[in-house]
């Protein structure tokens, strides 16, 4: 029998296109393969780009998510795939990324100790610099192209040692306050400790899955690590010992939450982490005398009556109204500047938090997506200012420290990522890297006209972002962001070229000096 001729016409066109949609969903792992898993990884757990989970997916919406696939998302590599992907693949795909992995894997305590190296045990080195560079005037820098890490002499400005890294670096290295260490953070959770002094990896160990980045505390005795996989704040001793793994989570335990970043409040003798999916700010201290917190019901403070935990390596909780993703320390550390990143339309997404008070204490008037991480400040008019870059508008706001109001908003290119300047310096440089047509040029700011003043665009077409000054601040050291780069080199009052080194996709650099002295023209 023909069974062909009993299926009604309009059932078979509509199995028909059950079965292509089946095929479709059945390509979702070959798609991932092809468009995602170079920056997210194979397992979906993360690489350059973060992990794509259930669990980190729950501030993204399912049709935010098509959107972000097919049209990719400003100030990221994120590529939209539109032109590639049909609507049902995308949805497909998206449904792929947020599907469980079974069984999900662990990161915890007995996986953090299995996986620490040491090569050099502590006091194996010699106490002082193995060269004859200013220790303090080094650069780090880090070069993406092929996982490799080169230190320069920032007074001869030529590289003294290359050394290979930890697949994508991110967060930025921290130092310790003497400048001898160095840590830095992969996006797959390795923290690896670098002697400056001797040019030795010293230790490391993989403190999460997909990680944030890493913060040295002021004493030099605490590294504490952000991760988004697992939900974790991870506290490590300088050597890399684990001392405490600190699931993130709200007050009432019921919503986890990655870390989106974790920074040094050194005055604080404190961590302060910002929360992804929790409106909560993190105070974690590391002083081993710190106060107990209370915890739950208090009936007297003074008589102690009521429950507390101990005050050292725990969180302290400032709750909010809102998500903070990123932030931004005043000069005295009892306050952070903090944005979220969830709606980049909204003329007010940002607020001040007072770290003491334990609360909101303004708002910040921030169109777009600010990138307060990135944020320097100056004295301008005998008061101190702070200014930010926009992830998604191309403009720099200027905002008063002492009002909370927005001076001005120049003008720029484009989006952009990083801002930077010097104490000796009369110009901040600025970035459009988040705009395909001006990518390749950098604006400089007068810093008391809070003018554009002057353009540089070294290389057509090739993208031209982040700078960094010498510990003098006479030069800058600017990235021609490509494999096939470079580090050029300015001098700071003219604008003027000096030289050029070949680098493999610098796309940062760091001095030990500026660093650790927390100069005021680079970020914290």
């Amino acid at each position: 029998m023909n069974w062909k001729i009993l299926i009604p016409a309009g059932f078979a066109v509509y199995f028909l296109f059950g079965m292509a949609q089946l095929a479709e969903a059945a390509d979702a792992p070959a798609n991932f393969k092809q468009h995602c898993a170079s920056c997210h990884g194979a397992d979906r757990l993360g690489g350059i780009g973060p992990a794509l989970l259930p669990e980190n997916l729950g501030r993204l919406r399912k049709p935010e998510a098509e959107k972000v696939i097919r049209d990719g998302r400003p100030a990221t590599q994120m590529l939209g795939v539109g032109d590639k992907l049909s609507a049902d693949e995308i949805k497909a795909l998206v449904d792929y990324a947020y599907a469980p992995i079974k069984p999900m894997p662990a990161w915890g305590e007995k996986e953090i100790t299995a996986s620490r190296i040491v090569n050099y045990a502590p006091g194996s080195l010699p106490d002082k610099p193995q060269f004859t560079a200013d220790p303090l005037n080094l650069f780090v820098v880090v070069e993406t192209g092929d996982h490799h890490v080169s230190i320069l002499d920032g007074d001869k400005l030529e590289p003294i040692h290359r050394f290979q890294s930890r697949f994508a670096l991110h967060g930025g290295p921290k130092f310790t306050p003497d400048g001898r260490y160095v840590f830095f953070a992969s996006r797959d959770g390795w923290i690896t400790k670098f002697d400056l002094w001797n040019l030795k990896v010293i230790a490391e160990v993989r403190a999460g899955i997909n990680t944030r980045n890493a913060a040295v505390s002021g004493d030099g005795k605490w590294v504490a690590v952000a991760n988004y996989l697992p939900h974790s704040l991870v506290i490590l001793d300088a050597d890399l010992n684990l001392k405490k793994i600190l699931p993130v989570a709200d007050k009432d335990g019921k919503v986890s939450s990655r870390v989106s970043a974790v920074y040094d409040a050194a005055p604080r003798q404190s961590f302060v982490a910002a929360l992804k999916d929790v409106k909560e700010v993190w105070e974690v201290s590391y002083n081993p005398k710190a106060d107990d917190i209370p915890a739950g019901m208090i009936h007297d403070f003074k008589y102690r009556e009521g429950a507390f935990i101990p005050g050292f390596l725990n969180p302290q909780r400032t709750q909010l109204d809102d998500y903070l993703d990123d932030f931004y320390f005043t000069q005295g550390y009892d306050e952070v500047m903090g944005a979220s990143r969830n709606d980049a339309k909204s003329a007010v997404s940002g607020q001040v938090v007072n770290l003491d008070a334990r609360k909101k204490i303004a708002d910040l008037e921030l169109p777009g997506m600010p990138h307060l991480g990135s944020g320097i400040s100056w004295t301008w008019q005998g008061r101190t200012v702070m200014a930010t870059p926009n992830l998604n508008e191309g403009l720099i706001s200027i905002i008063d420290m002492q009002t909370w109001q927005t001076i001005k908003q120049i003008k720029t290119r484009g989006p952009g990522f990083f801002m930077r300047s010097h104490e000796n310096s009369r110009y901040a440089w600025t970035d459009s890297m988040m705009r395909k047509e001006f990518k390749d040029t950098m604006q400089i700011i007068d810093k008391e006209k809070l003018e554009i003043v002057a353009e540089l665009k070294p290389e057509p077409g090739k993208t031209f972002a982040h700078v960094e000054f010498t510990r003098d601040g006479k030069y800058v050291l600017a990235s021609l962001w490509e494999n096939d780069g470079a580090l050029i080199i300015y001098d700071a009052a003219t604008l003027k070229e000096v030289k050029r080194l070949p680098m493999n996709k610098p796309v940062g650099k760091y001095n030990v000096w500026n660093k650790i002295s927390k100069s005021e023209g680079t970020s914290h």
